[in-house]
């Protein structure tokens, strides 16, 4: 009887019409949905850094999910060391340049948020590494690091500081959108996540998403203009501000697939959240 109740709920039956549609229509009705949200949230925030500032803070709320996690369970299975060292490394790197170009609250909360995660990655090292699944944790780093590097030396913002800190600054912007794909590797590998870890990938899928909509924002503010301001690095004038743009979006887009999931997930009341098998 609980689980013919259950299939009756509003919300489990608008999931169950959803997935019955083509691709075509699921695009579109998320198309729809997040241009909704977007003009939402640009009546709702005045100031648009402040999405990068709560984009921020929800990803210290993730970390001290993990960490409750590590405490209480005394375990770091599911969760991907790979991806918690690019998320130290593009942190370093962006801490750098915020001490060089910023020095303000973004400061003070990427240092935070990096000390924790040098504390998560010293307890799955040391004293958790019995239970870290290395074999589930197969995507090697050099997939990311190599291509962001690479990028940022050519593109790269255009500002009064030395080169070194510019392509510093674009380093960690094209690491941060990647960062995240060994965790989902992990996760697509394993075919089940356990709550702490899905509570943690989500609370990354909102705060992209919050960065995201802050440059969309900006864009749809100022016009396609704005794209252009700020652009440097050798033959590649003014691609800076749609790179941008392009790797916020792209971090968006590979969490909404598992923020999808997730949200079916609770709603359905599942402790354990099973994936397809590709996420």
């Amino acid at each position: 009887m609980g689980r013919r109740r259950s299939s009756r709920n509003p919300v489990n039956v608008l999931f169950s019409w959803v997935r019955k549609q083509s691709i075509k229509v699921n695009i579109f009705l998320g198309v729809t949905t997040v241009v909704a949200i977007l003009l939402f949230l640009r009546l709702l925030v005045k100031d648009h850094n402040h999405f990068f500032v709560a984009s921020e803070a929800i990803h210290v709320v993730g970390i001290m999910i993990l960490a409750y996690k590590l405490l209480t369970l005394k375990t770091c299975s599911g969760l991907s060391l790979k991806s918690q060292e690019l998320t130290a490394i593009f942190l370093a790197a962006r801490l750098v340049c915020s001490f060089a170009m910023e020095n303000d609250i973004h400061t003070v909360l990427d240092g935070a948020t990096l000390i924790s995660t040098l504390w998560i990655i010293y307890m799955m090292r040391f004293k958790l590494k019995s239970t870290y699944i290395k074999e589930l944790d197969s995507m090697p780093l050099y997939y990311t690091v190599v291509p962001a590097t690479l990028l940022a030396v050519f593109v790269h913002p255009h500002t009064r500081h030395s080169i070194l800190y510019r392509i510093i600054w674009a380093f960690c912007v094209y690491l941060e959108s990647v960062s995240v794909l060994p965790q989902l590797r992990l996760m697509q590998n394993a075919k089940m996540v356990e709550p702490f870890t899905a509570h943690y990938v989500f609370a990354l899928g909102v705060a992209r998403f919050l960065g995201c909509a802050h440059w969309i924002l900006r864009v749809i503010e100022y016009g396609p203009a704005y794209l252009l301001l700020a652009g440097s690095g050798y033959y590649f004038w003014y691609l800076w501000g749609p790179m941008v743009v392009i790797a916020e979006i792209v971090q968006t887009a590979i969490l909404a697939d598992f923020c999808y999931y997730y949200v079916k997930s609770v709603i359905d009341g599942q402790l354990l959240m099973r994936l397809p098998s590709m996420v």
